[in-house]
């Protein structure tokens, strides 16, 4: 498992002390490699939407063909991939981009929790250790201010991710990840080094941008005026 992460975490942390080098502070750095992570990650999460968006425009028409097939598993598939085909959307297409934003998520977290396994500068030993602002230690625990920063921008997050999207978990579940969830993050960021406490907080406020901005676009895509045929003429058609 730590070889794992090593893969992860190790381009990072060269791509973090690189940044260090340039910049001279360690929490700028952090700030502007969750910035460019989030920029390169933000075609696939674009992909990740879309396919959200498009799943959740034939959802009625989904249920219809579940319902009327319900006693033939075979044509109801059959139909189903007709659907998908016709609108060009696939039930799995969101799934890689998740899996990618996954993976690159695990090796940040393996990275900031200890950043002195995967960076090999003696220059990072005491940059991980630098103040910022009103923390004292970036790779100790920020008590307060950065986890309740981190679970609030958490909150916001899904709440605007959830407000626009119609949910197949149930009750229970939503208000889990709505509430629940956060708030583990806010504990769980008290106890982990205040480096890793502000990449999410960075990660999660500019999540926040990205899903005010497909909400708009999911919006405005409700509004665009269906297309109308146009009427034959009588005689139109035949040659």
């Amino acid at each position: 498992m730590n070889a794992f992460f090593a893969v992860l975490a190790q381009p990072l942390g060269i791509l973090l002390q690189t940044l260090y080098s340039f910049i001279g502070n360690y929490a700028i750095s952090l700030i502007v490699l969750t910035t460019l992570i989030k920029i390169l990650l933000y075609p696939s999460y674009k992909q990740q939407m879309m396919s959200t968006m498009g799943m959740q425009k034939i959802q009625a028409q989904v249920k219809d063909i579940q319902t009327k097939y319900q006693n033939d598993r075979a044509l109801m598939n059959q139909k189903l991939q007709e659907l998908y085909k016709k609108e060009n959307v696939s039930p799995t297409a969101g799934c890689l981009p998740m899996i990618v934003q996954m993976i690159i998520i695990m090796g940040l977290f393996a990275l900031l929790r200890n950043p002195i396994l995967y960076m090999n500068s003696e220059d990072m030993v005491f940059a991980v250790h630098e103040s910022f602002l009103w923390i004292e230690d970036l790779a100790q625990p920020d008590p307060w201010i950065l986890p309740i920063l981190a679970g609030i921008a958490t909150f916001v997050s899904f709440y605007l991710s959830s407000q626009n999207q119609q949910s197949s978990m149930g009750g229970a579940m939503t208000v889990m990840m709505k509430y629940v969830f956060p708030l583990m993050i806010m504990w769980l960021a008290r106890s982990y080094p205040a480096g890793l406490a502000l990449y999410w907080f960075v990660s999660q406020f500019l999540q926040i941008f990205f899903t005010l901005r497909f909400n708009q676009l999911r919006k405005n895509e409700g509004k665009k005026p269906k297309k109308k045929k146009k009427p034959v003429r009588a005689g139109e058609g035949v040659r």
